[in-house]
């Protein structure tokens, strides 16, 4: 969890008090006074909290009806409008939780013009709070006890399930009036008037009285303090040396204070900045994607033609090789199953048994060349080209010789070579 940088300004915008707590709120660097640009060299890695002075944030209490959805904000101004003297146009709105079903909502007012003057000092010292709080608003609560709070020139109020009350502290007797525990009514009447009392200007008081002062503020009113301790049933004072800073970041984990920052003083979505600082980053991948899209649409389109030419290729070498085939489907298979074929055959009157034969019958005729052969249905025709006639006879009987049935069917004489053709079969 991490730590919090606590800034507490003043009426000297560009002064403030600070101090640094961890998320439980326990102090880890004593309170300290400077300017704003002191202070901004102490955030690094922490929370930023601002409160500002509570004399000059209004607390108060709305009644907005509870199906009005989450549009208080817009709603707000309009349920206070009778309330305040200033216009409504120049005050800015920060809304609570609504406890329960309860028909009012609690109402944080503020001047716009002093709210942005805050966030003005704290921008030009480089110091970006994710809440600002009025300070009463962090005042602890104490169950059956009231809680008072001295600090500067202000006194600051509390009962439990109260909003705080800031009073100067030259009214200091009004405040204690109004903490002083009601006494008991004794008749009807007296019930009835204290029940109007509290209806008309609220409650305030417990039982108890707990009282937090500087040493300054209560060696100047402490006396008028200890004159009222006889009006509570139990009174404590705890003196706060340093001022109330420290008491305030006890309560800061986990409160339900208002904070200031709404609306169009909201601090920017983290989220939105680290999309706005990979925005380039992230249009640069969404164009390579495309790129990638488009290059391999290019390459699939130039696969596909190879593809049509090599399928062409291979039907032209398949109707070369096998003519009168012209279905070119599993071509390859279907060549190397004829080629199988002819290959382990056995019949010694085959294609491979004839052209043996041939090459043999050769042998004995010199300066013979085969031109051109044909095969259908087991008979073999050559075109021979030959010496002479004598050469051709020559392989005709040796055919015979070798059992097979061989006709010399023609023969020609040109430029001192002879052309003639063969028959061969199988011998009967």
């Amino acid at each position: 969890m991490a730590d919090w940088l606590l800034i507490r300004i003043g009426n000297d915008p560009g002064r403030a008090d600070y101090l640094a707590a961890d998320g439980a709120g326990r102090i880890l660097q004593t309170v300290r006074t400077g300017s704003l640009a002191e202070v901004g060299q102490h955030q690094a890695g922490r929370r930023i909290c601002v409160l500002a002075p509570a004399s000059d944030v209004l607390l108060t209490e709305a009644e907005v009806p509870v199906k009005s959805g989450t549009r208080y904000q817009q709603i707000v101004p309009f349920a206070l409008e009778e309330q305040l003297a200033e216009d409504v146009e120049s005050l800015h709105f920060a809304v609570g939780k609504r406890l329960g079903d309860s028909p009012r909502i609690p109402v944080a007012v503020v001047s716009r013009a002093l709210i942005d003057g805050w966030l003005n000092h704290l921008r030009d010292a480089g110091i970006t709070p994710e809440c600002l709080y009025a300070d009463s608003s962090l005042v602890p609560e104490n169950p059956g006890q009231a809680v008072l709070v001295l600090s500067g020139d202000s006194v600051i109020l509390r009962a439990a399930d109260k909003a705080p009350v800031t009073l100067p502290l030259t009214a200091l007797a009004e405040a204690l009036e109004l903490l002083r525990p009601a006494p008991a009514p004794t008749t009807a009447a007296e019930q009835s008037a204290a029940d109007l009392t509290r209806s008309a200007v609220g409650q305030f008081g417990g039982n108890g009285l707990v009282v937090y002062a500087g040493e300054t503020e209560w060696q100047r009113y402490g006396a008028t303090i200890e004159a009222a301790r006889s009006d509570f049933e139990g009174l404590s004072v705890q003196l706060l040396p340093d001022g109330p800073l420290g008491l305030f970041a006890q309560s800061l984990p986990g409160t339900s204070a208002i904070n200031l920052l709404q609306g169009t003083y909201a601090p920017a979505s983290p989220l939105g900045g680290g999309f706005k600082a990979w925005r380039i980053a992230a249009a640069m991948l969404v164009g390579l994607l495309v790129l990638h899209g488009i290059g391999s649409a290019a390459q699939l389109m130039m696969l596909k033609r190879a593809e049509r030419r090599l399928d062409d290729s291979i039907g032209e070498t398949f109707e070369q090789a096998m003519p009168g085939e012209h279905n070119s489907s599993n071509a390859r298979r279907r060549m190397e199953a004829r080629m199988a074929s002819l290959q382990g055959s056995t019949d010694s009157a085959g294609l491979l048994a004839m052209l043996t034969a041939v090459a043999q019958a050769r042998s004995g005729a010199g300066g013979t060349a085969v031109q051109a052969l044909s095969y259908r249905e087991g008979m073999l025709e050559l075109q021979v080209t030959a010496p002479g006639a004598a050469a051709l006879d020559h392989i005709s009987q040796q055919l015979r010789t070798g059992g097979w049935q061989a006709d010399l069917t023609s023969g020609t004489s040109s430029s001192g070579a002879y052309q003639g053709r063969i028959q061969m079969k199988p011998g009967s």
